[in-house]
């Protein structure tokens, strides 16, 4: 049994029309050997009397010989010295006026492949990401020699295709994989590990090929494994936030990515793995190297209101085999301010009293008349007053407002600002606001 392994294969033969040597029955490739000859290797489906090799180029005299007797010119029968009629496993020299070309002939028939099994190793706590295929074969080597009588082999190329699933951006779907694999080789072909869903959690391995049997229009027959049970796992994490609109919120909750945003920060994270056969979960929330929050459930829904850095980290698996994936979300810290004019005069700009702010996740807001009578409080930054009061249009003039507010990156054990007097993300703002009515 030959165990084979999968190779990435730089192919030293290339498929070469030249002028001077040609075939109308077969495939030439054009092969350097190491004693820098430049040899034509011809491959034939099969060689009958109706099989030539043809010399088209210029000149007086010309012989072809074979390696093996390089004194002794061929007799080509009836036909023009320039035809030869070529045999297997054959080196020939054609002399064109005392330069040479040579020519070596290989008759694919003689050298086809039998394919007698493919498997999948038995060792489904190593096929997490890569597993190995033995395949039971036949491949007899595709060899030729330099004038000089050294042996080259040809690498044979064989496809391996097999059925995997594919994220495409919203659901898992069948995709073929292929593999190249150069044969013959003395240890196992190596894949990546197939990943399977709900349409099947198994698979099956084929092998076919070669390419000069493509060339040629030669059919092999392909093999199939035996079905091969999936067991890597993966996921493919992605969120959902829930977006904010108002436009007196900086970095508001968008679509954007990464997400950088002000809070709170509502994001719904989703595995995306490829089940069945992921089978277990494992969320993990980490602020810094401190775990704030695990879960097991298939998705995970949280919300951030305190500014920092945080690390999501999402581990699916099942008995064998373990995936991990993780995204990062940024809480902004906070910044509140207050205008000093706005105008209730229905033209869409400015008509109501609001601040702009950025993570503010407590906030209370108090507008006295000069009197010192409460006619508005509100406790949702992205609203406003809009100059009324009790529903009737309040006085054009000044007003004065009190807002109270708790930001994101409230530290209660901050110092205490020289300024403000206040703490790292607690905010005190009084002043003035002023209603006016005309357009302008």
């Amino acid at each position: 049994m030959r165990k084979i392994i999968i190779s990435v294969c730089f192919c030293f033969l290339a498929l070469i029309s030249f002028a001077q040597v040609s075939s109308t029955t077969g495939k030439k490739y054009v092969e350097i050997t190491g004693n820098k000859d430049t040899i034509n290797v011809f491959m034939f489906n099969g060689i009958d009397s109706g099989t030539l090799i043809t010399y088209n180029g210029p000149g007086t005299t010309m012989n072809w010989y074979r390696y093996t007797d390089l004194v002794t010119p061929l007799k080509v029968g009836t036909l023009d010295q320039n035809v030869l009629d070529p045999e297997d496993a054959t080196g020939y020299v054609l002399d064109v006026d005392g330069k040479r070309t040579y020519v070596w002939v290989i008759d694919y028939k003689n050298y086809k492949p039998d394919f007698k099994s493919l498997k999948a190793e038995n060792n489904p706590s190593a096929q997490c990401k890569e597993l190995n295929l033995i395949l039971d074969a036949k491949i007899p080597e595709l060899t030729y020699k330099s004038v000089a009588r050294v042996s080259y082999s040809l690498p044979r190329e064989f496809k391996i295709t097999y059925l995997t699933s594919k994220w495409d951006a919203t659901v898992w779907k069948d995709s073929t994989a292929t593999v190249l694999v150069t044969l013959p080789s003395n240890v196992p072909i190596t894949v990546t590990a197939p990943l399977r869903n709900a349409t099947s959690s198994t698979t099956t391995f084929t092998i076919s090929g070669d390419q000069y049997a493509a060339d040629l229009d030669i059919k092999i027959d392909s093999l199939p494994s035996t079905e091969y049970t999936a067991v890597a796992v993966k996921s493919h994490l992605t969120t959902a936030v829930t977006e904010r609109s108002e436009r007196n919120e900086d970095k508001k909750p968008g679509k954007t990515q990464p997400i950088n945003y002000s809070a709170p920060i509502d994001v719904q994270f989703l595995s995306n793995a490829n089940e069945p056969v992921a089978q277990f979960y494992k969320w993990e929330i980490f602020k810094g190297n401190a775990l704030i929050i695990s879960r097991s459930d298939k998705d995970h829904r949280y919300t951030f209101s305190e500014a920092g850095v945080y690390k999501v980290k999402l581990a699916v698996s099942n008995a064998t085999c373990s995936f991990a994936d993780s995204i990062t979300v940024t809480v902004s810290e906070s910044a509140i301010v207050a205008p000093n004019v706005f105008t209730p005069n229905g033209d869409e700009f400015n008509n109501e009293f609001r601040v702009g702010y950025r993570s503010i996740v407590k906030f209370d807001c108090w507008v006295y008349n000069r009197w010192g009578r409460l006619v508005y409080h509100w406790n949702d930054p992205q609203k406003g007053w809009d100059g009324n009061i009790n529903g009737k249009k309040a006085t054009p003039g000044p007003y004065f407002y009190v807002i109270k507010a708790f930001g994101s990156d409230y530290d209660p054990k901050s110092e205490i600002n020289s300024v403000t007097k206040r703490r790292i993300g607690d905010y005190l703002l009084k002043g003035d606001i002023n209603l006016l009515r005309d357009k302008q």
